[in-house]
């Protein structure tokens, strides 16, 4: 009787690890998740001033620029994760489309406002490619746990789900914008 007893603890406390860390890669994703948010956030609230700071040199080119204004306001408001790698796409693209015209302009280039907020761009970009990989990361440890056996079976009881790991349709997509002047 003492050896079941103690069979059934010993199960117990296992269960109980298995639900902590359960608990602990899923706040870990969620961490991970508003990383990316608060990155986003910052590479969004640039972007008005690199459109406004265009806007003054090519005034001609209205559509490009209205464009990335389209695409930022999707991209903020972007909800799930799925959404997100939408709208970020459709940004990225975008973003290429207006330094693109950008190029057009030596006095643009030149300018030192441009120049700040290209390099603060830049800086960001590599943060949330940073962010990124953290949170596939930690999507990556959460999945396997919430899949493998016997962790599923306390995942399954207790509702766990897998989170989806946030990636980039398109192969050429994966890489960060480079900009040239």
């Amino acid at each position: 009787m003492f050896v079941i007893a103690a069979l059934f603890v010993l199960f117990l406390l296992y269960g109980v690890s298995i639900y902590n860390r359960l608990v602990k890669l899923r706040n870990l994703v969620q961490e991970a998740w508003s990383s990316i948010d608060v990155m986003l956030k910052k590479r969004h609230d640039l972007i008005p001033n690199l459109v406004e700071t265009v806007k003054g040199y090519a005034t001609h080119e209205r559509e490009t620029l209205d464009s990335v204004t389209r695409a930022r306001t999707q991209a903020v408001g972007a909800d799930s994760v799925q959404a997100k790698e939408a709208a970020e796409k459709n940004l990225n693209q975008a973003m290429m489309n207006l330094f693109a015209v950008a190029e057009q302009y030596p006095d643009l280039k030149a300018n030192t406002n441009f120049q700040q907020l290209q390099s603060e761009l830049t800086s960001i970009e590599n943060d949330i490619e940073k962010s990124r990989r953290y949170y596939n990361g930690t999507v990556r440890e959460n999945n396997t746990l919430v899949e493998s056996f016997p962790s599923n079976m306390v995942a399954n009881m207790y509702k766990f789900e897998k989170s989806p790991f946030f990636e980039l349709q398109n192969i050429a997509d994966r890489e960060v914008p480079t900009v040239k002047f």
